[in-house]
């Protein structure tokens, strides 16, 4: 899977930053607390915000893995962690990090995760970790993940996972049914099959609890007003297009719910920990 530009995941970074569930960080970081140097796989890295929101929370050793399908985005992820760490050095292919206080090595693999999730899980680690991922993924990946990671003995922490919900102001009479067409467009193939879209919470918790994980979710919506228009705008176009494709909304309806004002838009997510077994 590819197809999303290094601008856009820009444009959203502060969003999910905010949306991004504090509890649950706190409740990973308790689990992981203790241990020596934290091995994190990072799926669908894009530009590395996860390792850049996460990161700061766990132990002053950590070893990441930013795995992306797209060369694109793990080299724009590298060059974005040179400028966000107080001190960045090269290592191989790797690349060293200082960030308040803690050592970070990140290392950066491309790797198509529907051919070979198992051996890019495989390992060992402490974390397996991933953002605004499995509502594109099939129900039959999530469960494939589950039983990667459960077998591997990590904990597994995702973010932003789309839930379905959104909310646009001012209210326009086609809110309705533009959700639903771009929710029935979320359920297309994106790369892992057909996608589990706003299912895929319940369907993460599901896959992790028969693995016998503790799971605790909570929500993480987007709260995005005028102050980032831009990414309205951007969001705004994305969702007609995704509409137009479904082709269940005419498309006058279409342009003229476009054309609305929009100054404010709150989108759902849900993000998942689960724990192993002690």
């Amino acid at each position: 899977m590819s197809g999303f530009s290094p601008e856009w995941l820009a444009l959203r970074e502060p969003a999910d930053v905010r949306a991004r569930d504090p509890g649950l960080l706190a409740a990973l970081a308790t689990h992981l607390d203790g241990r020596g140097e934290i091995d994190v796989v990072d799926l669908g890295c894009g530009t590395g915000s996860n390792i850049r929101s996460t990161a700061p929370a766990l132990g002053p050793m950590q070893a990441w893995t930013l795995v992306d399908y797209d060369p694109v985005l793990l080299e724009a992820a590298r060059a974005a962690l040179f400028t966000w760490a107080d001190e960045a050095s090269e290592n191989g292919e790797a690349i060293k990090l200082k960030k308040d206080g803690r050592a970070i090595s990140v290392r950066f693999r491309q790797a198509d995760l529907m051919q070979n999730l198992e051996g890019v899980v495989g390992g060992r680690p402490d974390l397996v970790a991933a953002s605004a991922l499995f509502d594109l993924c099939s129900v039959d990946f999530i469960r494939r993940t589950a039983r990667a990671v459960a077998s591997e003995g990590a904990a597994f922490y995702t973010v932003l996972t789309y839930d379905g919900m959104q909310t646009w102001s001012p209210a326009h009479p086609a809110d309705a049914d533009m959700t639903a067409a771009f929710n029935a467009h979320q359920g297309t193939d994106k790369g892992f099959g057909s996608a589990a879209g706003p299912a895929a919470p319940e369907a993460l918790a599901l896959a992790f609890r028969g693995q016998g994980y503790a799971v605790r979710e909570a929500p993480s919506p987007w709260r995005i007003d005028s102050s980032e228009q831009g990414l309205i705008d951007m969001l705004a176009d994305g969702f007609a297009a995704a509409v137009a494709e479904i082709g269940r909304v005419p498309p006058d309806i279409i342009a003229n719910w476009l054309s609305a004002r929009r100054t404010v838009s709150v989108v759902g997510h849900t993000d998942t920990l689960a724990l192993p077994p002690a």
